[in-house]
Order: structure tokens, then sequence, then C-alpha cells
């Protein structure tokens, strides 16, 4: 979907608003750090929300103010005219009234302003804590590099690479398998994007007789940029498999969705 498309439908909103669940909302997050545009929208619709609170909150203080105005007889439209040989009231009371309402404006003010401030001191942190996030994420990715790298450079590692299938025969995959660590480094580069309720399983076989073992689904295929996965894999394997199964995962790989296959 494009960026513009996925901006208007809303669902930015909702995610701001606290209204996905928690599934949608990781989906949310995920399109922000991959898509600058997504995480400046965010923050716009946030300050808006904000803002308009703000402003919400300066309307009920006006409003309370004229209340104060109207209960202490002041008229802002009429014209009163008192006399000075016989006051209806006295000097002090005037200024009794007089002070009262100036401070009343005067908290009412204080008030604005602090709804202002918290205002700002939010939108500042939904921006630091943005900020924190892809830093954290930036280190990440420099350590993975890393990783990766050592692991092309090491003649230890064992290399497989997994050709396309019947009718995924386009398709391809590679597999780092460090048997030191247990653990496989998945280049899914050459699978296209899953469809919705689809996930990659990834499969760990024996070839006689023919045993699959499951090594987990990559649930955040379409999130991660690199399409490079870290996989823990303790087997005895013999080859390695790509299938496509229903969301959370098959029990046995399904044949017919067999994407890649390499035999070690």
């Amino acid at each position: 979907m494009e960026i513009k498309a996925y901006i208007e439908t809303g669902i930015l909103e909702l995610y701001v608003a606290g209204a996905l669940s928690e599934q949608e909302s990781r989906e949310v997050y995920d399109m922000m750090q991959q898509h600058p545009e997504i995480l400046q929208e965010v923050l716009e619709i946030e300050a808006a929300i904000i803002k308009l609170t703000a402003a919400t909150s300066r309307n009920k203080n006006e409003n309370s103010l004229q209340i104060i105005k109207d209960q202490l007889g002041f008229n802002t439209n009429d014209t009163k005219v008192i006399s000075i040989a016989k006051p209806k009231y006295n000097w002090l009371t005037y200024s009794g009234w007089a002070a009262s309402v100036v401070l009343a404006a005067g908290l009412l003010w204080t008030v604005g302003q602090n709804d202002q401030l918290k205002s700002d001191i939010q939108i500042s942190e939904t921006q630091q804590s943005l900020l924190e996030t892809q830093i954290d994420n930036s280190k990440n990715n420099l350590e993975q590099a890393n990783t990766l790298i050592s692991v092309l450079r090491d003649d230890s590692i064992t290399k497989v690479p997994l050709a396309g299938q019947g009718n995924f025969a386009s398709t391809y995959a590679k597999v780092y398998w460090d048997k030191n660590t247990e653990r496989i480094f998945l280049d899914a580069q050459g699978l296209p994007a899953p469809p919705e309720g689809k996930v990659y399983q990834v499969w760990s076989l024996k070839l006689s007789p023919l045993t699959p073992t499951s090594l987990g689904t990559i649930d955040n295929f379409t999130s991660d940029s690199n399409k490079i996965f870290e996989i823990k894999n303790a087997n005895e394997s013999e080859a390695f498999g790509i299938t496509l199964e229903p969301a959370g995962g098959s029990k046995t790989p399904t044949m017919e969705e067999l994407y890649t296959l390499g035999v070690v």
C-alpha cells in the first residue's frame, strides 16, 4: 500500500487515540520506523489533539470568567453612571469586586498557561521517546551488521542456497549455518511479501526418512527491511525449506506451498 493511501485510511488517528489492538499498534509502530513521513504524520496528529485539548480548556476558562462577571453584576455591554452625591455602593465594595475579577482572571490565565506548557511537554516527550527508539534501532542494526559481516567472512560457516520450487521457481533464499552457536542466518530477500493471514515457516529437514522440524515462523517479514533473520537451530539438519503457512504456523509443512528448498 502506498504511504499516502496508508495515511488516509485513518489508522494513524486510531493509533494515537489508543483504539487499536496490540498487534495493530505494533504494525503501525513498525511502519513509523520504516517511513519518516508516517512518523511525522503521527507527531502532527498528536500535536493537533493536544493543542485542541488546550484550546478547549481555554474556552472553558473564558466561560468561567464570564460567569464570575455576571455573578458580580458586571455587564460589558451596559455603561452604568453612578451618582457622586448618592453612591449606591462605596469604593471599597467596588475595589473588592474588581480585585476578585482580576484575581479570577489571573488564575484562569495561569491555568491556560499551564495547559499550554503541559501540551508542549507532552509533544517534546513524544519526540524524545521516538528519537531514543530510533537511536536504539540504529545501534541494534549496527550490531547486526557487524555480526553478519563476521558470519559471511567465517569459512567454518555452512552456506546453503535455497532454490525456488514448483510454481515458485523464481523465488530464492540462502541459509548461513553456524553450527558452533547452533543458529542460522536466513537471507530471505528473494521471497515476496506473504499475503494477509499467511506467514513463512522455516523447516529443518532430515532426508532419510524425510523428517521436518519447524524452526519457527517469520512473523515480522514485511516490517523487516533487510530480510535477514537469525533463527535458533540445534538440529542435525540435512536440508532447509521454507513454506507458506496460515498465521501461527503449522505442525507439518504444506508441500503445495513449498517456496524454497536446499540441501546441506
